[in-house]
């Protein structure tokens, strides 16, 4: 009886994890993406001295190294569209010389750079409120970047 018993809650359990997982689904939205605490934390300290070099000292060679920071180490940051912006306005900025730091990287990268940084804005994240700016400095760039399909 036991033995019965047992393997029927082995059964249990089984199927209750197969139709959790199956009702999980594979599709997951930037809502349902699992962030890390740290990582976070970590992103959004970066975000705030890009925000500070960026508005108040006009470092943009600061500013931008602290949002590849953010780019290259957590790209599902919650605010991934801020830093986005910032990085692009900083790229751009550098390539017009502006600032008070200058940086050995040619013009026409820098306004390459911010022209993806803002393309990728534009059509990765449409309902951020960077966006409308983002797609003002697009204009003056070029617009963004045409995208190609690889086979």
């Amino acid at each position: 009886m036991k033995k019965k018993v047992l393997s029927l809650n082995v059964v249990m359990m089984i199927l209750a994890i197969a139709v959790s997982s199956f009702a999980q689904g594979t599709v997951k939205s930037a809502a349902d993406t699992i962030r890390d605490a740290d990582l976070e934390k970590d992103a959004m300290h970066n975000l705030e001295v890009a925000r500070h070099y960026f508005k108040q000292k006009k470092a943009y060679l600061a500013a931008l190294q602290r949002c590849e920071e953010v780019i290259a180490g957590n790209p599902t940051f919650a605010r991934i569209d801020e830093i986005l912006f910032i990085a692009g306005e900083s790229s751009l900025r550098l390539s017009e010389g502006k600032g008070k730091q200058s940086t050995k990287t040619a013009a026409a990268k820098l306004r390459d750079d911010a022209r993806d940084y803002l393309g990728q804005l534009v059509t990765d994240y449409p309902q951020s409120p960077f966006r409308e700016q983002a797609e003002a400095e697009l204009k003056s760039l070029g617009g963004p970047k045409p995208t190609t399909n690889k086979p």
